[in-house]
């Protein structure tokens, strides 16, 4: 299946942010991968072509990706 720029956008960040939760100790890992699983499926009804509210949530995933990338971040909960 061919994707548009923008799914593969959503994916990358997806990966992106499970490769991350791979950086943290092995005991909180899950915690980071639920928590961007969660986040992800929250907004699995918006519309394919809503494109400005899609390119909004990737700008605030990357911002919360980066912020909890930083080594000072041991867990996460939701």
């Amino acid at each position: 299946m061919k994707r548009s720029g923008i799914q593969r956008d959503v994916l990358a960040l997806y990966r992106l942010c499970l490769r991350e939760a791979g950086k943290k100790p092995k005991e909180v890992q899950d915690n980071f991968r639920n928590y961007a699983r969660e986040n992800f499926q929250a907004h699995l009804d918006i519309d394919r072509r809503d494109f400005a509210t899609i390119e909004h949530l990737l700008r605030a995933g990357r911002r919360k990706l980066e912020v909890y990338s930083q080594p000072g971040v041991k867990n996460i909960s939701r």
